[in-house]
């Protein structure tokens, strides 16, 4: 099941010739200059006006940055972060490390970051926790690809479901390297029934980007099968989260 979201629609990166009016990097004392003064209020009318629809990932993330930032130019730090990791989503959800990288980059900015990010996956995860997985199956591939699709390391998730297939939990189950992860079969069923649950999905990602099985992959879900059948538990599918769609191991016919 291909996924189509994740992506803004084509805008440039940064403004056309002329309205550069932030371009001018310098150290600022006590008091912010009026041209940038005045581009950020323009910045700030615009979406309140208008919303974020029509304001490029680069505008976002300086309206985010005026805050954080309140008496510097944040044009060419924006400009850095994004040419660094390519998109909003993917600067967003950087890890503190790689933040800190990115020159310019302090705690404050990583802080304000990683709210945005903790703010956006709650909301997100809002949408599928105790409601039926079918009928909100496309919020709950959103939730997975923004928990888990721009993770520098493997991650197994669990969702677990009652009887009539609403999600009573989500559980990270285990952290790995950048091409493995440990998993138990036994521990996973052991949860299920702590729960008192009567189905699971599971979802683990690639930071390959590339959400094609491995062999161990494969045998790995072949266990948990096994051993959910055991306990009359369903396993309604397994799903590898890559950087730009999602691979279903019901659907590809491996379960």
């Amino acid at each position: 099941m291909t996924k189509q979201g994740f992506h803004d629609a084509t805008l440039p990166l940064f403004s056309p010739a002329g309205d550069e009016d932030e371009a001018t990097a310098a150290p600022l004392s006590n008091r912010i200059p009026s041209y940038i003064a005045d581009h950020r209020k323009r910045l700030r009318s615009r979406f309140m006006e208008g919303g974020a629809t029509a304001m490029p990932d680069y505008e976002l993330l300086e309206l985010l940055l005026f805050r954080t930032i309140p008496r510097q130019d944040v044009k060419p730090l924006v400009r850095l972060l994004l040419e660094t990791f390519g998109d909003l989503n993917r600067v967003v959800t950087a890890s503190p490390a790689r933040l800190l990288q990115v020159k310019g980059v302090g705690e404050a900015v990583v802080q304000d970051l990683k709210i945005l990010e903790a703010v956006a996956q709650r909301m997100m995860r809002a949408r599928v926790m105790h409601k039926p997985v079918l009928s909100s199956w496309d919020a709950l591939l959103d939730y997975c690809h923004m928990t888990m699709a721009h993770r520098e390391t493997e991650q197994f998730r669990i969702l677990f479901l009652d009887r009539k297939n609403t999600l009573i939990a989500d559980e990270e189950q285990a952290q790995g390297t950048v091409d493995h992860v440990p998993v138990y079969p036994r521990e996973v069923v052991k949860r299920a029934l702590e729960l008192n649950a009567s189905a699971l999905i599971l979802v683990h990602n690639h930071p390959s980007g590339d959400p094609t099985p491995s062999q161990a992959d494969i045998s790995m879900t072949l266990q948990i099968q096994d051993a959910c059948q055991v306990l009359s538990l369903t396993l309604h599918d397994h799903l590898i989260i890559g950087k730009e769609r999602e691979l279903s191991f019901r659907a590809q016919g491996y379960l």
